[in-house]
């Protein structure tokens, strides 16, 4: 699939032309060809496409997904995809994720503060915007059927061997950015975990054929 004229905020833009697709392994292309093969099947049928990224707390790599898997559908102009997370419990976004955000180029606003703040994010002036907070994958704010559910930690991926209402369950791991917080290199490795979250999910939107 082609990109068609951008709707995005130019610094996502910017952002999204650094990537380097090609980077990608041959071996993680296998590991996100189920997601590729789910979201073809709903386009080909004419169908809603729901993709639920899930993690353990919902603080930081499903947050990650779901804005870079709902930017990239608006990029390649796929229309009826609405991402969501969640996790096996809930617990806070951490403030470093939409930090991260916010450099490569994301609007955010916090809708509210307490212990699980709730933000608006947005990647477009006419869409959207993305509301993101802590919650677990089968909170009201989430579908409850018609859905895959992507796993984007490990131990989400263990521990939850069937989610209620997922048509499909898809591993797609990644490694926890959290290991790095209150040390040097924190700010350095959420955005190299954001870049590398956004690097994948443009690939799977790109092979999608209209």
């Amino acid at each position: 699939m082609t990109a068609s004229q951008s709707i995005l905020f130019s610094e996502i833009e910017n952002c999204i032309k650094q990537l380097n697709l090609a980077s990608i392994s041959t071996e993680r292309k296998k590991t996100l060809q189920p997601l590729i093969a789910f979201i073809q099947a709903k386009v080909t049928n004419k169908e809603t496409i729901r993709l639920n990224l899930i993690c353990t707390h919902n603080s930081r790599r499903s947050h990650l997904a779901q804005v870079w898997a709902q930017t990239a559908a608006a990029y390649y102009n796929l229309k009826n995809v609405f991402c969501y997370s969640g996790g096996t419990e809930a617990t806070a976004m951490f403030p470093m994720v939409g930090k991260t955000l916010e450099n490569q180029g994301f609007k955010i606003k916090m809708l509210s503060e307490g212990n699980n703040p709730v933000y608006a994010i947005k990647f477009s002036k006419n869409e959207p915007a993305i509301i993101a907070f802590s919650k677990t994958f089968e909170d009201d704010f989430n579908p409850e059927s018609n859905f895959a559910a992507i796993m984007t930690c490990s131990q989400a991926d263990e521990g939850c061997p069937f989610i209620l209402g997922a048509e499909k369950r898809i591993p797609i791991t990644y490694d926890d950015p959290k290991v790095f917080d209150n040390t040097p290199q924190q700010a350095e490795k959420y955005e190299e975990r954001s870049v590398h979250t956004a690097t994948e999910m443009m690939y799977v939107f790109s092979q999608i054929n209209q």
